[in-house]
């Protein structure tokens, strides 16, 4: 009985082609590293108008669309998104903005050191421009 020692080494050879697919493995781990990094650098972005809000229990929740933000910090400065405005311009400014959707829900951030009286100033000529979806932002207690 005679065993052929070349055959087996031929056949190895000819297994061990060159692979030309490419590896995506350590693309993928980059992505996924970079996704969580914008996905928690992106809400602290958002907003740059300091504002001491008020601490409300945790049933308190927030939609996932993206709402216009009006701030109004402790010297009564309110401000649209990142645009400091006076209170009579706030409804024009409002209107135009939303003339494409007029059902766009708006979020107030205000002080907590504001009086009741600035507040429903605010709200009460806003819901008198006609808008409805109105909301007021509060930060959840632990």
């Amino acid at each position: 009985m005679a065993i052929n020692l070349h055959t087996g080494s031929r056949s190895k050879r000819r297994r061990m082609r060159p692979n030309s697919e490419m590896n995506l493995t350590p693309l993928i781990d980059v992505m996924v590293v970079l996704l969580i990094v914008f996905m928690i650098s992106a809400p602290l972005m958002t907003v740059t108008v300091p504002v001491d809000l008020p601490e409300v229990g945790k049933g308190a929740s927030s939609d996932a669309d993206e709402p216009l933000v009006i701030s109004i910090d402790k010297e009564n400065n309110v401000y649209l998104q990142d645009t400091k405005l006076q209170m009579s311009e706030l409804i024009p400014k409002l209107q135009a903005v939303t003339a494409q959707k007029p059902d766009q829900r708006i979020y107030i951030r205000a002080d907590q050191q504001l009086t009741y009286g600035t507040m429903m100033k605010v709200i009460s000529e806003m819901t008198g421009a006609g808008f409805t979806k109105v909301s007021l932002v509060a930060e959840t207690g632990s």
